[in-house]
Order: structure tokens, then C-alpha cells, then sequence
């Protein structure tokens, strides 16, 4: 190779190099912003990158958004970015598990919003459930992805009859999967919350008991972001719909 084949080169990987640094930078800030609940900042950096990694993020950043900070004037307009990043995450690099997770996640948020039958309606739980089920088999071990599934199985079962049969959500399956992710991380504030609002559900004979133990062990439990700061507040109602109960 000429001297200057290699000074060009040279030059080549010295600006790859500081590209890759400054987008790392950048994702560093995004992860920042989204623990320190700038939530609209976090997903603005990150979609800056175009990343599959950087849209997970934003996504991730929006539907935490859209749940819980959105006014319902910007409510739909957030919630369609998110689900927008979740895909372009997909797209980006479809063998990254978080990319179908969140993915999975925006779409999910949405699904909330428009109720339970809408939902079924449009699709929306054929689609979070493949999305779900594509991150584990990428990745055995996602705990956030298990616990999902195991609530996606939990709420389509609660639904009747009908929802059941067009989706085959089922009582047995939710219960496996949340056992299974609350033995993967049995200090998790979000395991907990999520197993024991459906307890009560689940296990019609010891659930409301069960669900009381898990949210105590909740809120004793420490906030480790902006997310956990409202989570922390979600497990205080559902102690107080509990105590109603």
C-alpha cells in the first residue's frame, strides 16, 4: 500500500473512530436525560443517533413519557413517535432483543390508553405478544420481556371468554412467566408491582394477601430513576385500591 493509501486510511479510521466516540457521548447523555426524567430530551438525543440502540431508547423514553407527563392535547402525538421509534428500532437492527421490546412497550402504553376491546379490535395484542415472544428468543433471560408476556397473558385472560379464544391468553402461562421473572430479579420494583396488581386475579384464594406482601417489599425497596420515582407512586394506589378490597 502507497504512503498515501495509508495516510487516507489513516485519516478514514481516525474520523470512524471519533464518529463512534461522539455517538457514544451522545447515548451517555440520552441515558442521562431518561434517568433524570427528561424524558422528551432523552428521546430527541437519541433519535439524533439512529441507532437501533438509540431509537429502543427513545421509545423507551416516550412511552414512559406518554403514560405518565403527557397532557391529553399531546398524548396521541407522543405515543405514535414512540411506537414510530419502536419500529424504526426493529428495522434498524432486527436482532436486537430491546429494539422488539420496546417496541412492545410503546405499542403496549397505547393499547392502554384506547382500552381493552379497541385493542383486541385493531390487532394490538397479536402484535405486542409477537413482539414480546421475538425478545425472548433473542434473548432467554430478558426479565422485563418475561414479565410482560406474563402480564399480556394475565390481562387478555381477564378479559373473558372472547379474548381468550381469539388470543389464547391464559391464567397458567401468566403465573409461570411471573414466577419466573420474579425468581430472575426478586428485587425488582417493577416485578413486584407488576405480579401483585394481577395476584388478586391470579390467585383467587391467596392473591390479595400475596399482593399486599409483594407491594410492601416495593416500596421498601429503593427508586433508582425518574421511572421508579412514578412507579414508586403506582405501587402506593394499588396498596390503597388493595386496602378497599
Amino acid at each position: 500500500m502507497t504512503p498515501a493509501r495509508l495516510a487516507r486510511l489513516a485519516v478514514a479510521t481516525s474520523l470512524m473512530l471519533v464518529a463512534a466516540e461522539a455517538r457514544a457521548q451522545t447515548m451517555d447523555e440520552a441515558r442521562s436525560a431518561y434517568e433524570d426524567g427528561r424524558f422528551v430530551e432523552a428521546a430527541d438525543l437519541a433519535e439524533a443517533i439512529g441507532t437501533s440502540e438509540a431509537y429502543a431508547l427513545a421509545a423507551q423514553s416516550l412511552a414512559v413519557y406518554a403514560h405518565y407527563e403527557a397532557s391529553e392535547e399531546e398524548w396521541e402525538e407522543v405515543v405514535e413517535r414512540a411506537m414510530r421509534m419502536g419500529e424504526e428500532a426493529v428495522k434498524a437492527d432486527s436482532t436486537n432483543p430491546d429494539a422488539h421490546y420496546q417496541s412492545a412497550h410503546a405499542v403496549g402504553r397505547y393499547a392502554q390508553r384506547i382500552g381493552a376491546w379497541t385493542a383486541l379490535r385493531q390487532g394490538l395484542a397479536g402484535k405486542i405478544r409477537d413482539l414480546l415472544e421475538a425478545t425472548i428468543a433473542l434473548d432467554p433471560d430478558y426479565v422485563d420481556a418475561i414479565l410482560a408476556l406474563g402480564g399480556w397473558h394475565a390481562d387478555i385472560a381477564a378479559e373473558g371468554f372472547i379474548a381468550r379464544r381469539m388470543y389464547g391468553g391464559k391464567k397458567e402461562e401468566a403465573v409461570k412467566l411471573f414466577d419466573r421473572a420474579l425468581e430472575m430479579a426478586p428485587e425488582s420494583k417493577v416485578v413486584l408491582h407488576a405480579y401483585a396488581i394481577r395476584l388478586p386475579y391470579l390467585d383467587e384464594e391467596n392473591g390479595l394477601a400475596r399482593a399486599r406482601e409483594m407491594l410492601n417489599k416495593a416500596l421498601e425497596l429503593p427508586v433508582m430513576d425518574a421511572y421508579e420515582d412514578y412507579l414508586h407512586l403506582d405501587v402506593l394506589d394499588a396498596l390503597d385500591e388493595l386496602r378497599d378490597r
